[in-house]
């Protein structure tokens, strides 16, 4: 690797460590905020762990498709699902950021991860459409997993990517359990707050 190569390459990576400090709407277990960059490593967990059950997938295209799809939120940040706007696309300023992100890399670099980018958003072949659907499962599965604020809105994770995840046995599995879940802690959340309700006021 050239001299110049070598440094855009360390130019890109640290630019990338933002995504340590990107915020995504969800909490962990521990009720602190998560990371985007979190969530990019258990989507890939998540990923090599399925792997077996799709021999017709390309696994190291997955894993890489998976590790770059949410890059550009190192620049732009995470606009979380329930407040993007249908009519401004959030991919379209996402691709710019990305391709801000990565213009320090050399020519051969910038094209591959551009086109593997590219490929996530059409989920038009079989690895983009598994790692979107792992995507909304991931999202899911850490709503329903963490200590969340008290109006957190667990009906939402309903209808939450479903066009992703259907079209595989295992894949509508996963949805199937993590939807039950979702009820639950939706159920769970009306009957704190209806308790609450229901407690009179304390005497001074």
């Amino acid at each position: 690797m050239r001299s110049d190569d070598l440094q855009g390459l360390l130019s890109f990576l640290r630019d990338a460590e933002q995504l340590k400090n990107t915020l995504r709407s969800a909490h962990t277990s521990s009720g602190r905020v998560e990371s985007a960059a979190e969530h990019t490593w258990r989507l890939c967990l998540m990923a090599m762990l399925v792997a077996d059950e799709f021999p017709d997938v390309d696994f190291a295209r997955l894993i890489r498709m998976c590790i770059i799809h949410d890059l550009g939120e190192a620049i732009g940040g995470d606009v979380p699902a329930i407040d993007q706007d249908p009519s401004s696309p959030k991919g379209t300023a996402e691709r710019e950021d990305f391709k801000a992100l990565i213009a320090s890399l050399e020519g051969r670099q910038r094209a591959d991860l551009l086109e593997l980018w590219d490929e996530y958003e059409a989920a038009a072949t079989p690895e983009a459409r598994l790692a979107k659907a792992l995507d909304k499962l991931e999202t899911i599965l850490q709503h329903n997993q963490g200590r969340n604020p008290a109006d957190f809105d667990y009906r939402f994770n309903l209808t939450y990517g479903q066009k992703y995840t259907t079209g595989h046995p295992l894949i509508e599995a996963l949805r199937g359990v993590l939807d039950e879940e979702t009820r639950q802690r939706a159920k769970e959340t009306r009957q704190r707050a209806g308790q609450h309700k229901a407690e009179p006021p304390h005497a001074d």
